[in-house]
């Protein structure tokens, strides 16, 4: 295997004893993981993230709710262009899956592939009128398993179309990743986004978005221009600078499942030519020097460049760097050469010029994969026959960097991923075009962090660690969090999410969603 393969952005995680090889990380934000995309919002990430997580829970209806009858149900489906998939039917059980295990114990009384905004209406009217669980879903990429739930699942996977017209893109809520940098790269174009294929744009979109160009382009969500968005009220509303300002503003990093379906976003494009992308690594016993190294070079480092850093102690995964540098590779090697100087020289090392798309697929985990290749397997929207990504059981916990780790941090941070099991800690660069606009110019809060973290460890036994290295971190990092890696644990998630935007945010989700249509358990 070589040192690329080890690398690829989402592959870190599945390479050898973390899980076997596959990719796909914490998909949902830089993907990922973040987190997690679902369709009103909130994934990883480079991930998307997702992430980004969905509305689910229950309606905030007042009375008592009668469960729907079949015909309810059936009444329901007729009444959609696109298909309607309950429990008896035939692809039931791939429909109700998210990309985490994990999850796969719940089970909706219904998945709605919704095919315009006009399904999404109708379906948000049968919730209200039968007080019937709600949730939406791009991706299902939420951290939380918040993509899905016990009533109706809205998925708006079907509307996916890609397009690219005079500096802009116009992107379905239901596109993924892979499909969106793979249609725009053929017409020389792309967006910053995250890293994850499978992450669905909305959550990663709505959540904030980070990404491996984020320091040149800025978040997704800065390359924002306008979106339409389905409310709880049943309108179509689309929103930018000077119609419904408000909600424009509140779905630029203010979190998934809040305010809305969204059906469609329109984004600014940037030109996708030739980029660097970069691997190197080095032994454990240098963690703590590459640490300190990285730290003081990443974020400060010329916009074009961005890079992650993994840190596992795994025989074959120690201490990683990957990246991405939109420019050429001589400039690259320039770039890297005072980080690796005050990090010592890696044990292994890669720098290659490849296509935008090319750079993209690597780190995103499908180097050797093709784009048809390079998603789930199956024949429901979102999907290929010969789909080849996998899914992935996974927990994680995040911080936002807002200062460098002091030596004593540094050695905390060590000392907790030296702690042995499957788990690895993500430090994904930040500054340059992300901390330019200001902390309310959006409702992505974190414009000065230098860096994200995200904690990574695979279900069995990962409870327990990922709560020992978030306690352990809290003091040195503070109380700051990434809303697409969202964390059902997190106390104060308000503010760790949202900072001194959450007031705002409050009064957006009162003046669309009085009722609380929109419900889970972090909601606005």
């Amino acid at each position: 295997m070589t040192i690329r393969d080890q690398l690829d952005r989402r592959a870190f995680m599945r390479v050898s004893a973390l899980a076997a090889a596959a990719a796909a990380g914490a998909c949902g934000g830089p993907t990922p993981p973040g987190h997690t995309a679902t369709a009103s919002g909130g994934s990883g990430g480079t991930t998307g993230t997702p992430s980004a997580t969905a509305a689910t829970g229950t309606t905030a209806a007042t009375g008592a709710r009668t469960a729907p009858k079949p015909s309810d149900w059936k009444a329901l489906g007729r009444g959609l262009a696109g298909k309607l998939i309950r429990p008896g039917d035939a692809s039931y059980d791939a429909a109700r899956r998210l990309f985490n295990p994990a999850f796969d114990g719940v089970r909706p009384s219904a998945v709605a592939y919704c095919a315009n905004p006009s399904d999404v209406a109708e379906c948000l009217a049968f919730a209200r009128r039968m007080r019937v669980p709600l949730t939406s879903r791009s991706g299902g990429h939420s951290y939380a398993g918040w993509s899905t739930g016990t009533g109706l699942v809205i998925d708006v996977s079907r509307m996916s179309t890609v397009r690219a017209t005079q500096g802009r893109a116009v992107v379905g809520a239901g596109a993924q990743l892979v499909d969106v940098y793979d249609r725009l790269a053929a017409q020389g174009v792309s967006i910053p986004a995250g890293s994850c294929p499978t992450v669905g744009v909305a959550g990663l979109t709505l959540g904030g978005g980070l990404g491996v160009v984020c320091r040149k382009y800025g978040l997704t969500c800065d390359a924002l221009e306008s979106l339409q968005i389905v409310t709880a009220d049943g309108r179509l509303r689309t929103c930018d600078a000077n119609h419904d300002p408000d909600l424009y503003w509140a779905s630029r990093g203010g979190g998934g499942g809040n305010f809305g379906v969204a059906v469609s976003f329109t984004f600014r494009a940037h030109a996708a030519g030739d980029v660097t992308v970069f691997y190197l690594s080095w032994p454990w016993s240098r963690a703590r020097k590459v640490v300190t190294a990285w730290q003081a070079w990443a974020p400060s480092a010329p916009d074009a460049m961005w890079s992650t850093l993994h840190l596992s102690h795994d025989p074959d995964l120690d201490v990683q760097l990957a990246g991405v540098h939109v420019g050429p590779r001589a400039e690259c090697e320039r770039l890297l050469e005072p980080f690796t100087a005050a990090a010592g020289a890696p044990s292994g090392r890669a720098v290659r010029q490849v296509p935008y798309l090319r750079a993209m697929m690597e780190m995103g985990g499908c180097a050797s994969r093709t784009v048809s290749q390079c998603h789930r397997q199956g024949d429901l929207p979102g999907r290929t026959p010969n789909g080849l990504f996998p899914r992935d059981s996974f927990s994680a916990k995040s911080h936002m960097a807002y200062r460098p780790l002091s030596a004593a941090g540094v050695k905390a941070l060590v000392d907790q991923i030296a702690a042995g099991g499957r788990h690895a800690v993500l430090l994904d660069a930040l500054g340059g075009a992300v901390g330019r606009p200001r902390p309310d110019a959006t409702a992505f809060p974190h414009r000065q962090a230098l860096f994200s973290v995200q904690y990574y460890a695979h279900m069995a036994g990962a409870a327990g660690w990922l709560r020992a290295a978030h306690a352990a971190m809290e003091p040195h990092f503070g109380p700051h969090a990434y809303v697409n890696y969202i964390d059902p644990e997190l106390k104060g998630w308000r503010q760790a999410y949202y900072g001194g935007n959450a007031d705002r945010l409050a009064k957006v989700k009162a003046a669309y969603d009085p009722d609380r249509l929109f419900h889970f358990p972090q909601a606005v």
